[in-house]
C-alpha cells in the first residue's frame, strides 16, 4: 500500500542504519593501533582484522567508546533527512526502535542511550527543528524487547539491517519488512524487501 493513501507508523532502527560508523570505528581502531592503515574503513573491516587477531576484548572495548565518548563523530546515512522531511510532510509518524544496552560491556560505563538521543536531537533537523520527536525514541535492551516494542507501537514498517531480526518467528506479520543492505551482503529473504540505500527506500515510500 503506498504510504500517501493513509497515514502510517514508520519504524526505523538506529545503528547501521541512520547512523553510520564505518569512519569513526576506523580512526579510532588506528589511532589506538589496533589495524594497520591498509585496513579498509569499514566497520565491519576494522572488526573482521581485530577477530582475526584475537582482539575480540580490544572490539567489544572499543565499540564502548565509539558508541557514547565519540558518538558526536558518528555519520548519518546520505538520504535520511531527506526522507525524514517526506515523511513528516506527508504526515506519518516515526519511532525509532533499536536494541541498545544502556552502558557498554566493557571499558569505561559511558551512558549509550544519551549518547545517541544527543545525537538524535543535533543531526536529525532541519530548518523547521527536530525530525524525530523525543517521546518516539525507543532504546530497548534486548531483541525480545525491540520485537515486541515494534508490535506494540503497530509499526506499518521497519527498517534494520539486521535479517536475523525478520527471521524470528514474534516479529509482527502486519508490518512491511525492509532490510537495509548498502553492501549488499546478504542473502534475499522471503517477504523482506532489500535496499541498498535510503534513497531507494525513499522510493519504495513513494511507489
Amino acid at each position: 500500500m503506498p504510504l500517501a493513501d493513509s497515514c502510517m507508523i514508520l519504524g526505523l532502527d538506529f545503528d547501521n542504519t541512520i547512523v553510520s560508523y564505518e569512519t569513526v570505528f576506523h580512526k579510532v581502531a588506528l589511532e589506538r593501533g589496533y589495524i594497520g592503515a591498509d585496513v579498509p574503513c569499514s566497520k565491519l573491516a576494522v572488526r573482521d582484522d581485530m577477530r582475526a587477531r584475537d582482539m575480540e576484548d580490544r572490539w567489544t572495548e572499543i565499540q564502548g567508546y565509539v558508541y557514547g565518548k565519540c558518538m558526536d563523530q558518528a555519520d548519518v546515512f546520505p538520504g535520511v533527512i531527506e526522507t525524514l522531511c517526506w515523511v513528516r510532510d506527508n504526515g506519518h509518524d516515526v519511532m525509532i526502535v533499536s536494541h541498545k544496552t544502556h552502558f557498554p560491556f566493557a571499558g569505561p560505563k559511558y551512558d549509550l542511550h544519551k549518547a545517541a538521543r544527543d545525537w538524535i536531537e543535533d543531526v536529525l533537523q532541519d530548518d523547521l527543528g527536530p525530525l524525530i520527536n523525543s517521546r518516539n525514541v525507543n532504546f530497548i535492551e534486548t531483541m525480545d524487547g525491540k520485537i515486541n516494542r515494534i508490535g506494540e507501537l503497530g509499526c506499518d514498517l521497519f527498517i534494520d539491517d539486521l535479517p536475523e531480526i525478520f527471521l524470528v518467528e514474534s516479529f509482527p506479520e502486519a508490518t512491511q519488512r525492509f532490510l537495509f543492505d548498502p553492501g549488499v551482503i546478504h542473502d534475499s529473504i522471503d517477504g523482506v524487501v532489500a535496499i541498498s540505500s535510503w534513497k531507494q527506500f525513499l522510493w519504495h515510500l513513494k511507489a
